[in-house]
């Protein structure tokens, strides 16, 4: 199983679209797939579930299912940045605890059951608090995970995307490729700042998404390449 910690630029970066749509191309290359969202601020009633829209989308990309409270353990009622919607519940987020979450929910998955590719989505940006002295960052350096990086392009995007990638090489982690998505249909000189993006990002650049009429997993996966990430046969 090749596991994965997906982030973005910020909270708008389209990382769950992203994250969904290579986990459909995993599964068009013949690979079992699962993809996670340990925590998740803002939900609604989903039957006589309360459930966050990013776990449900992703887990309708995962062939392999698991129950809505391995996907998804730590569920904040209001969508803000999680350490306050935490502290607004009276709770504490621990890095500790969702590693723990993700190693419970993984563990035993063997044969069928085990994906060949596993996505772990992160809360916001990179450096987004967990609580008042750690970051959803050092999630991903106990895993000791790969990244991908949703850079969500929009005027600004430069400075967040290299910044964002520096961040995750001075904790240590290896950046595994990169996505481009257009999340301003109005943005010019788009061209220019992939360019810009892929001369500043030491990492493959795994797809540009632009702009849909219909920003569906399926019509985002059309314009990704997963091959940098070794994963099809």
């Amino acid at each position: 199983m090749k596991s994965y910690f997906v982030t973005g630029t910020d909270t708008d970066a389209g990382k769950t679209l992203i994250a969904s749509a290579l986990l459909l191309k995993a599964q068009q290359h013949g690979l079992a797939t699962l993809g996670l969202k340990p925590v998740a601020a803002g939900g609604a009633m989903d039957g006589e579930q309360f459930c966050n829209e990013d776990a449900l989308l992703l887990t309708a990309q995962s062939s392999v299912k698991l129950p809505y409270e391995l996907v998804n353990p730590v569920l904040l009622r209001e969508p803000m940045a999680p350490h306050i919607a935490a502290q607004r519940e009276g709770k504490r987020l621990s890095a500790d605890k969702i590693v723990g979450f993700y190693r419970g929910a993984v563990m035993g998955l063997r044969g069928e059951k085990k994906p060949d590719l596993c996505l772990v989505e992160g809360a916001g940006g990179w450096r987004v608090p967990l609580n008042n002295s750690v970051t959803m960052a050092e999630v991903a350096k106990l895993l000791q995970l790969p990244v991908v990086l949703v850079v969500g392009l929009k005027l600004g995007c430069l400075n967040h995307a290299i910044l964002t990638a520096e961040a995750i090489a001075r904790d240590g982690l290896v950046l595994a490729g990169w996505v481009a998505s257009q999340t301003d249909p109005q943005m010019t000189v788009v061209d220019e700042n992939l360019t810009t993006l892929a001369r500043y990002i030491n990492a493959p650049c795994l797809g540009f998404v632009p702009p849909l009429a219909d920003p569906s997993p399926e019509a985002a996966a059309d314009f990704l390449n997963i091959d940098p990430l070794g994963l099809a046969g």
